[in-house]
């Protein structure tokens, strides 16, 4: 009808900044994607023959990877120029597409044409104002196009759509049970979103679709969209069972009319034990009681628990409540280094959780002058968003009164709300086992978790901004996977953090070596350090128990217990040392003048010899890693200074007199490192060697 033929070519949709890696993106794989996958016999059991012989030859070249963005532009033009007056909504699967078709249309001659085309966007993280002008009619002459995701299907009606082009694909959340994940992949829609799409068109006057995929493909679509129970994790319904005394959870679950994986049962009761909801025997524990009572997810009833029993109530509220609606911060199409700055201005110690508490404390005192919403106007923020979390805060703060952990003193509850450190860790306390590991490099670092290995960070968080984060690990609420594994917030922790407030702790095969998240996170110190930890870990966890089995304790009497957990998390310098093979810049010990001589342990002999050189190479080569590298440098007082590099770490030793010296002295430096100062001759160096050995192997 419009003339328009499809090429191999034409379809990419080369558009945006990053163009050329798109184009890269979507050229032929090895590997075919789920969306292809699905319509592939369709196409190829097709029968096109009634059509002519240059739609077949379209047909053929049809890509249904790709949304076609040169189609769509085409399509609209035709519209545009042939068509009677009416308004044109486009269905599009997410954000990045929206934005960036919007950008293509906009340096069109025509649909970038202000006179004669209203170009508006609608999508679920923008801000009411901004979706409110879609409804709007456009001035006589001008047509509205309206690009808009799913939420345009059913939620709201545009009463001028007289055109509908629907692309045929959404963004749908869905659970990967083998790498315990949440995804958020475009799919085919079912063919009731279809005709719901297609109905759209035709609301208050008759209207047209264009459907841009072949009817053998929507024949093949499902009828319905997958119930939820198939594409969500399982831990709030695991734990709701257990609650009504309903017997296994498996065994349960295996009567539903749709009954989810047997894997996806098994990660959300694990989960549940890892954060001890449930014993070994899959019965509700004290804590696990108390999360039934609370309807949130468990770990941020977990984080609401341990704010009302460490007396840091208020900005917990306001973290749960927040992380409970729509993200408050807005991100404008034609602002976003704006909105990024203004977030910016909320966080200065790599947490989107307090940039969150920061930003709802500025709304609420803004608020009191009656300047919420020009607050919120000034700080890209959703003043419906702030209310919401306004009024969970209310909400929360009542059940927890009903659980009997707090009353109406609320000013008790929040004695200790200023100490970010002490909040950092009721944050972990919530979001274990969600942990990731900060590794450095020269210019920048990864991040990696157990499930996923390598995973990014979201754009809209505040770490994404950074070059560096002077942590070894961060907590975070939500991973999802699109084309990689993003984390969309998160807050960074120190070892003690980690080691007070994560998972159990578990002895290793060495004194001094501890573990946690069945030996994924290893740590290694001196034995009379680890003993601490366990000890003030055992106490701790010994205290919430008591304060969950009697809600009324008042705990003053656990005083030394807390003051001395408060000073370690806060006096912990992040360095990551308990964690091997992180990549840390030890700073030198201070020396004037000539070194002075070497302590016993830089001298003993060994297997390596005398030479702490040959210790060191002789320990990472018996252990699998690569021989150790130097690098000197002669300072201004004609000393020099070594600094060695093994497995992504640099190590700096002390000045001295000449180069070889300075190698011995860095390379004696990281043997203090890594055996804490207790290395006892040859069989010392032997153990830890197959210590190293296991923990490269991890």
């Amino acid at each position: 009808m419009s003339g328009y033929r499809l090429t191999p070519d034409n379809q990419i949709d080369d558009y945006g900044q990053e163009r050329m890696w798109k184009m890269n993106k979507q050229a032929p794989r090895k590997r075919k994607s789920q969306i292809a996958s699905a319509v592939e016999d369709t196409l190829r059991a097709a029968d096109f023959q009634e059509f002519s012989p240059e739609t077949q030859e379209s047909l053929s070249c049809w890509n249904p990877d790709c949304i076609g963005f040169n189609f769509i532009e085409y399509i609209l033009c035709h519209i545009c120029e042939n068509e009677r007056p009416g308004a044109i909504l486009v269905f599009m699967t997410g954000w990045d597409d929206i934005s960036s078709l919007k950008d293509k249309l906009q340096s069109h001659p025509i649909l970038g044409n202000t006179s004669r085309v209203l170009l508006l966007a609608c999508h679920g993280s923008m801000a009411s104002t901004e979706q409110r002008l879609i409804f709007d009619k456009p001035e006589d002459g001008v047509r509205k196009i309206v690009l808009a995701t799913n939420i345009a299907e059913t939620s709201i009606t545009i009463d001028d759509v007289v055109f509908v082009i629907d692309c045929g694909k959404a963004k749908e959340t869905s659970y990967d049970a083998l790498n315990n994940t949440p995804r958020l992949l475009p799919s085919w829609i079912s063919k009731v979103s279809a005709r719901q799409r297609r109905g759209r068109a035709g609301r208050v006057q008759p209207g047209e679709c264009y459907h841009l995929y072949p009817r053998c493909v929507y024949d093949a679509f499902a009828d319905y969209q997958l119930p939820e129970i198939l594409r969500t994790p399982l831990q709030s319904l695991c734990l709701q069972i257990k609650s009504l005394k309903l017997g296994s959870i498996s065994e349960f679950l295996s009567r539903a009319l749709q009954s989810p994986e047997l894997l996806a049962v098994q990660n959300a009761i694990e989960y549940l034990k890892i954060i001890g909801a449930l014993d070994e025997s899959e019965n509700l524990t004290v804590l696990g009681h108390y999360l039934t009572m609370l309807p949130m997810e468990p770990k941020l009833g977990k984080m609401l628990i341990l704010g009302a029993t460490l007396n840091c109530l208020d900005p917990i509220l306001t973290i749960v409540a927040g992380l409970s609606v729509r993200d408050p911060f807005l991100t404008p199409l034609d602002k976003k280094d704006l909105a990024e700055a203004a977030k910016a201005h909320f966080s200065r110690d790599f947490s989107d959780h307090l940039a969150l508490v920061r930003a709802y404390e500025g709304w609420r005192d803004a608020e009191r002058d009656l300047a919420g919403y020009e607050y919120c106007w000034k700080n890209f923020l959703s003043a419906q968003s702030m209310k919401a979390i306004d009024s969970l805060r209310k909400e929360f703060y009542s059940l927890l009164n009903d659980t009997g952990l707090v009353d109406s003193n609320i000013t008790i509850y929040n004695s200790w709300s200023y100490d970010e450190h002490l909040l950092r860790a009721i944050i972990c306390y919530g979001l274990y086992p969600g942990i990731c590991s900060v590794l450095h490099n020269e210019k920048s670092f990864s991040l990696k978790t157990m499930e996923d290995g390598q995973v990014l960070l979201h754009s809209n968080s505040v770490n994404a901004r950074d070059s560096r984060i002077p942590y070894p690990w961060l907590v975070f609420n939500e991973k999802i996977k699109v084309n990689s594994v993003f984390l969309r917030d998160s807050t960074a922790i120190s070892d003690s953090v980690l080691l007070l407030f994560g998972g159990t702790l578990l002895e290793g095969e060495v004194d001094g070596h501890l573990k946690m998240l069945g030996g994924y996170l290893e740590f290694f110190m001196s034995p009379t350090i680890a003993e601490m930890y366990k000890s003030l870990r055992r106490e701790l966890d010994e205290l919430i128990h008591t304060k969950l089995l009697n809600p009324r304790m008042d705990i003053h009497s656990y005083h030394e217990l807390l003051s001395a957990i408060r000073l370690l998390i806060s006096e912990d310098k992040c360095g990551g040392r308990f964690v091997f093979s992180r990549q840390i810049l030890l700073p030198s010990k201070p020396c004037a003048g000539a070194p002075p001589p070497a302590p016993m342990s830089r001298i003993e002999s060994g297997p390596g010899g005398d030479n702490a050189k040959s210790q060191l190479q002789t320990l990472l080569n018996r252990a699998g890693y690569a021989t150790p590298t130097y690098q000197s440098l002669q300072l201004n007082n004609n000393q020099f200074r070594a600094t060695v590099e093994f497995n992504g770490m640099q190590i700096m030793g002390r000045p001295c007199n000449n180069k070889k010296q300075a190698e011995k002295d860095a390379a004696a430096e990281a043997l203090d490192w890594l055996l804490e100062g207790h290395r006892a001759g040859p069989d010392y160096i032997e153990q830890m060697s197959q210590f190293l050995k296991k923990s490269k192997k991890a």
